[in-house]
């Protein structure tokens, strides 16, 4: 099997960061500008089968899984305002939309 780096790079050469784009990507969920963390989201759960990855803030993603399991992922795709109708989510999406891009909180945990 080929190795994806050179066994002779340093340790740090091998697992650089990435660069954070010079333009502001707006979120997937609240369309608020993103900070320093983008976290690539699948709409649609890997498990599921989904390809596509859309940027997102860590806590708007964290709010969308503790309110949806992958099965009504799938069934939303990448349709955003079917996910905003849910009265949770739009609750959510109000109350963030003026914090900072970079804020971050708990967010609950799932009801099972």
């Amino acid at each position: 099997m080929a190795r994806k780096h050179s066994k002779h790079a340093t340790y740090g050469d091998a697992h650089r960061e990435e660069h954070v784009p010079t333009v502001a990507v707006s979120c997937w969920l609240c369309s608020r500008p993103t900070g320093k963390t983008i976290v690539w989201h699948h709409p649609v759960p890997k498990s599921r089968g989904g390809r596509d990855v859309v940027p997102m803030h860590s806590i708007c993603q964290q709010t969308l899984i503790t309110n949806f399991t992958n099965s009504e992922l799938q069934r939303h795709g990448m349709n955003v305002e079917d996910l905003l109708a849910n009265p949770s989510i739009r609750k959510f999406v109000d109350w963030v939309a003026n914090k900072d891009p970079d804020f971050t909180a708990a967010t609950a945990k799932k009801q099972r």
